[in-house]
C-alpha cells in the first residue's frame, strides 16, 4: 500500500533572502472560512469571541494575533486561521474547511513595502495600510489576500496552486528593488 506524505504548499522551494527582504512559508495552522447564516452575524463574533478570544472583523481588517487570528475575506466572509473551529459556531455559520486551499507567506524586512508595491496596486504605505489592514486584491495576475502583520511585514496568501508562480514574481521583485542601491 502506497504512504502518501503530506506537504506544505511551497514544500521544494527555498526561503528567499534578497537585498535584506525575507520571504518564507508560514504554518498559519487550520484555515476556516466563516459564512454567517442571515442576521446571525454578531452571534457568530459573540461565539468566536467565547471559543476563540477573537471577534469578527470589519471590513479590509482583522482581530486576533498568530494562533488565532480572524481575517475579511470579501463580504459577508471572514477565515478563521490557527485553531480548529468550535463546533458551536456552525449555530451561526457555514464552516468550510480551506486549510489545504491556500499558500500563506510572510514577507518581511525593510524594503517589503516596496517588494510587495511591484506587484500589487494597494496603497501599502504604513500611514494608510495600518498593522491589522488586509485587502483581497490582485499580486501580479494571481488573486490574493494581503494583510500587514508588522511595521514591514506582510502576509500574502494565494491559491496553493499558484505557488510556483508566486515564488517567481516575488523574486522577481526582490530582485528589482535591491539593485535599486
Amino acid at each position: 500500500m502506497i504512504e502518501l506524505i503530506p506537504k506544505s504548499p511551497l514544500h521544494g522551494h527555498e526561503p528567499l533572502d534578497i537585498g535584506g527582504v525575507h520571504f518564507f512559508e508560514i504554518n498559519a495552522g487550520a484555515m476556516t472560512s466563516l459564512l454567517p447564516y442571515k442576521g446571525k452575524a454578531n452571534a457568530l463574533s459573540k461565539a468566536l469571541q467565547k471559543c476563540h478570544d477573537v471577534s469578527l472583523p470589519e471590513p479590509n481588517r482583522t482581530t486576533g494575533k498568530t494562533g488565532a487570528r480572524v481575517i475579511w475575506f470579501g463580504r459577508e466572509h471572514t477565515l478563521l486561521m490557527g485553531p480548529e473551529p468550535n463546533t458551536s459556531l456552525a449555530k451561526h455559520a457555514a464552516l468550510v474547511d480551506q486549510t489545504d486551499s491556500w499558500t500563506v507567506a510572510e514577507l518581511r524586512g525593510e524594503k517589503a513595502e516596496a517588494v510587495l508595491s511591484r506587484l500589487c496596486p494597494l496603497d501599502l504605505r504604513s500611514a494608510v495600510f495600518k498593522r491589522g489592514h488586509t485587502g483581497r486584491t490582485e499580486l501580479s495576475h494571481m488573486m490574493a489576500s494581503v494583510t500587514r502583520i508588522g511595521v514591514q511585514s506582510f502576509q500574502i496568501m494565494v491559491f496553493r496552486s499558484m505557488v510556483k508562480t508566486l515564488t517567481h514574481d516575488m523574486q522577481v521583485a526582490m530582485e528589482s528593488v535591491a539593485a535599486r542601491k
